[in-house]
């Protein structure tokens, strides 16, 4: 008999993704094991043409990675979907938007821009990528950039979602193990649309330190502050996202006496993270007057990036207006 078709593939994002998967170390002998691998264009010479030539569910498992930038990520994304029977929206970008959603600040024509025009760029006839370009050969195409970045949950039906910047290797381990027994009748698949590689509380409830209650005067940047190494962050006035990001990755970052940035995504019942965190931020600010607590709040460096630096696109925000009129 056949093994079971397994897929993967980068949509909009670092590549870190794919990196955490090799990084499960031996557990990837067990993937090729009960795998036949016949996607995955980082790690295998594939064409897209093989997988339209597929039957409609060929593919038992795909992990997407990365959101919906431009029209290839959309048009792959919705042949997947077509050709797999088990897609998930595999770390942060799939699941949330992640850093590349934070353009969705900004109109498309200001992002390409920014890319090809400012200082750092070494671009002196101020070239700009064109969709397509007729060459002796024929005419080329690249893809086109949408107006706003997309999660994959709003371009295709999705069955799971394993968020992290990227998900931690032991958490994909524990999936990979769990499909695998599914594939041996030893256990069962999770409810459609379940959260899978990650916890069901807060980042807070895995980390170490001792939460005091304390009230803050002041918010500053942990590189210019002498932190307590054993009492909660917050409550030192370094802002940390641990209140409102879900568990599954150890508290990492502040059991190494860093704030958590939120790459795990909303905790399990968070409607809006950016708005569950300036709750949480506004719990511990000891001021009663406006112009106290402004002043407080002026101490948060770059707040949309603290809010919203992995969930702006699969906010409730989504993204600013000048983003969405660019695509009038």
């Amino acid at each position: 008999m056949s093994k079971p078709k397994f897929a993967m593939y980068w949509a909009a994002s670092c590549g870190g993704c794919e990196i955490a998967v090799l990084n499960i170390h031996e557990k990837i002998l067990d993937v090729d094991a009960n795998f036949e691998v016949v996607f995955w264009p980082v790690a295998m010479d594939a064409k897209y043409k093989d997988v339209e030539a597929m039957e409609d569910g060929a593919i038992l498992l795909t992990l997407f990675n990365g959101g919906i930038r431009n029209d290839e990520n959309e048009h792959m994304a919705k042949l997947l979907r077509k050709k797999s029977q088990i897609l998930v929206a595999f770390g942060s970008c799939a699941c949330e938007g992640c850093i590349p959603g934070l353009a969705n600040f900004s109109p498309i024509q200001q992002v390409v821009d920014t890319a090809f025009g400012t200082i750092s760029t070494d671009n002196p006839n101020n070239v700009r990528p064109q969709t397509s370009y007729e060459m002796p050969e024929g005419a080329i195409h690249i893809p086109t950039l949408l107006p706003v970045l997309k999660t994959l949950d709003q371009v295709v039906d999705v069955d799971y979602y394993m968020p992290g910047c990227p998900p931690e290797s032991h958490q994909i381990a524990a999936v990979i193990d769990l499909v695998i027994q599914v594939l041996q009748g030893k256990a069962q698949l999770p409810p459609k649309g379940s959260v899978i590689g990650a916890g069901g509380s807060t980042v807070c409830d895995e980390c170490p330190r001792k939460r005091n209650v304390k009230t803050i005067k002041e918010f500053g940047r942990i590189q210019l502050t002498e932190a307590d190494p054993e009492l909660c962050l917050l409550e030192q006035g370094i802002p940390c996202n641990g209140p409102a990001t879900r568990s599954g990755c150890g508290a990492k970052c502040p059991s190494a006496g860093a704030q958590c940035i939120g790459c795990y995504g909303p905790a399990e019942g968070v409607v809006d993270y950016g708005a569950r965190l300036i709750a949480a931020f506004g719990s511990v600010i000891d001021a009663d007057k406006p112009e106290d607590i402004e002043r407080i709040l002026d101490g948060l460096v770059d707040p949309a990036g603290q809010f919203y630096r992995f969930n702006l696109a699969g906010s409730l925000l989504r993204a600013a207006k000048p983003a969405w009129k660019s695509g009038d």
